[in-house]
């Protein structure tokens, strides 16, 4: 049995790597995120064992990736005007609800990565610690406490639209 055509990984798997990849390290950087890990996705692919969990596969590298961008944002100031993170009419997740993004990048890493790679990803927790590191209990506390913080920054929002 011969391995399934790269193109249709990407088909498969492209949005879901894009959602964690913008959970991760936010609008900017997620496309080039993205494209980092299926560049290098495709070099590895040959070497994928088969029966190998794809999605997770995909996510670890995708992981990896955005702690790279991360560590050379960390190196690189890069000023802008304004940020380029405005409604889309094309289906992309820049379409999603910008309040929601904001609570997001604002959790601390590792709930940001639980949340990401649990809720946006559909990785169990033990998937999610082998790609954080640590236990499965630990990636399910984080997560749990993102989602907690996400409600809770909701629900001020709420407040906020309510008030005369």
């Amino acid at each position: 049995m011969s391995a399934r055509p790269f193109d249709e990984l990407v088909t498969d798997h492209g949005a879901m790597v894009l959602r964690v990849c913008r959970a991760v390290v936010g609008p900017h950087d997620a496309e080039d995120a993205w494209s980092e890990t299926f560049l290098a996705a495709l070099k590895a692919y040959p070497d994928l064992p088969a029966g190998a969990n794809v999605a997770a596969w995909l996510v670890t590298i995708a992981h990896r990736k955005a702690v790279d961008i991360t560590r050379a944002r960390a190196r690189h100031a890069v000023p802008v005007e304004r940020t380029p993170d405005e409604p889309s009419r094309t289906g992309r997740p820049e379409d999603w609800d910008g309040d929601l993004w904001d609570a997001l990048a604002a959790l601390p890493d590792k709930q940001r990565q639980a949340v990401a790679y649990h809720y946006l990803g559909g990785f169990p927790y033990e998937e999610v610690a082998a790609i954080t590191g640590g236990t499965a209990a630990a990636a399910r506390r984080a997560a749990a406490d993102g989602v907690k913080a996400l409600r809770a920054a909701s629900r001020r929002g709420e407040l906020e639209g309510a008030a005369p």
